[in-house]
């Protein structure tokens, strides 16, 4: 992938953000569990987020790819702190399409500039692949949409400001088509959060979201009523590549630190570099990685060019974060029992990027996805007898 000089500016930019501000503090952060907004404030204020949003409401009308190369680099150095600009690039997006001017020019500076940070509520207890089979209560009273429901599993979930909920406005029978979408204020009254004891990225705060009697106006609604489903479905083409560029960023730091290391650990005399036996599995994971970086790139570039992406972003979702996990794992190894301290962070950004194995899209959702591109919805079709 060929970058720009503007594009260039930017990743250098970002790159020294997260090497010398997150990076050094990646480890402290995980073990407060918070996630500290003075950060988001600071990158808002550099520039690095919602880059490939309208100038109009903040952001530099820069290609997706620009954005593509912030989320790899700020993940070099906090894989977590990463998520924030790709939530407000996706979730921006789908404001930006679907809601009245009124409501992009409210929320969408205020999540560029770091101010307001913004969840997505689509999974439920009952389901998470299968979005459209959502059960979250909306129904219209006057002028109002009322919410009654749990979702679950919802990033920045005890931190967020406001979140995207979609929630069921037809009938249980009508699948993705009863599906509407609203803009809700997190201290909207009648909304409550819950906390999970996650195995990693413990700063995002992952968990549950209830609405009681929660009056959300008509004019927070995104798109028409009944045809919300469609509208976050078209951003996760986008966000998957953006997921799979993270995890390339977060092992790409574990592979740099094992290259350096290989080259100051001696054994038998000679530096553990000069072992077949321990450069070859980081030079396969280098491969692997530059390979995913290749194909994430392709595919935001396609979707910048308003080309067909769909299977592209769901081929680099599934491999991104297994692919990030294994290269991370075998660079732990390099270190020996040194990798296997907690004072090293291969440990905490194995447990980050596993995560994004599930969240997002299971392997298995992504493939099915693939498929489907390949020989229609043939492929997701099953026995119902």
């Amino acid at each position: 992938m060929i970058f720009n000089d503007d594009q260039l500016a930017i990743r250098d930019l970002a790159r020294r953000y997260a090497r010398e501000k997150l990076a050094p503090e990646y480890q402290a952060r995980d073990k407060s569990g918070v996630l500290d907004r003075s950060l988001i404030r600071e990158m808002g204020e550099l520039g690095l987020m919602g880059v490939d949003l309208p100038e109009s409401v903040g952001g530099l009308g820069a290609p997706g790819v620009t954005a593509g190369l912030i989320a790899e680099e700020l993940a070099y150095g906090d894989f977590n702190v990463s998520a924030v600009p790709v939530g407000v690039s996706l979730l921006g997006a789908i404001i930006m399409s679907s809601g009245s001017p009124k409501l992009a020019e409210h929320w969408i500076p205020r999540m560029i500039s770091g101010e307001t940070l913004m969840g997505v509520c689509v999974t439920e207890p009952s389901g998470g692949s299968d979005a459209s089979a959502m059960k979250l209560r909306c129904r219209r009273d006057g002028d109002f949409y009322v919410l009654d429901g749990e979702k679950t599993s919802i990033t920045f979930a005890d931190c967020a400001d406001a979140f995207i909920v979609f929630a069921r406005t037809g009938s249980p029978e009508s699948g993705a088509a009863g599906i509407t979408a609203l803009v809700v204020p997190a201290d909207t009254p009648g909304v409550a959060r819950t906390r999970f004891n996650d195995v990693g990225s413990h700063i995002i705060g992952r968990g549950s979201v209830f609405f009681a009697d929660v009056r959300v106006p008509i004019e927070n609604r995104l798109g028409k009523e009944n045809q919300g489903f469609t509208h976050v479905m078209r951003g996760f083409d986008f966000s998957r590549a953006l997921i799979a560029l993270q995890c390339v960023g977060c092992a790409q730091a574990s592979l740099d630190e094992a290259w350096e290391y290989t080259k100051a650990r001696t054994a038998f005399n000679a530096p553990i570099a000069s072992y077949q036996g321990v450069t070859f599995p980081l030079v396969e994971g280098d491969s692997q990685i530059a390979a995913v970086r290749q194909l994430s790139y392709h595919a935001v570039a396609l979707r910048d060019a308003s080309l067909p992406h769909t299977a592209e972003a769901a081929m680099v979702k599934w491999m991104g974060p297994k692919t990030a996990f294994d290269v991370i794992h075998q660079c732990l190894l390099t270190f020996g029992h040194y990798g296997w301290s907690m004072d090293l962070p291969h440990q905490q950004r194995m447990r980050d990027v596993m995560g994004l194995e599930i969240g997002d899209g299971t392997a298995g959702i992504m493939k099915l996805i693939v498929a489907r591109e390949r020989v229609g919805r043939i492929a997701v079709q099953y026995d119902k007898r």
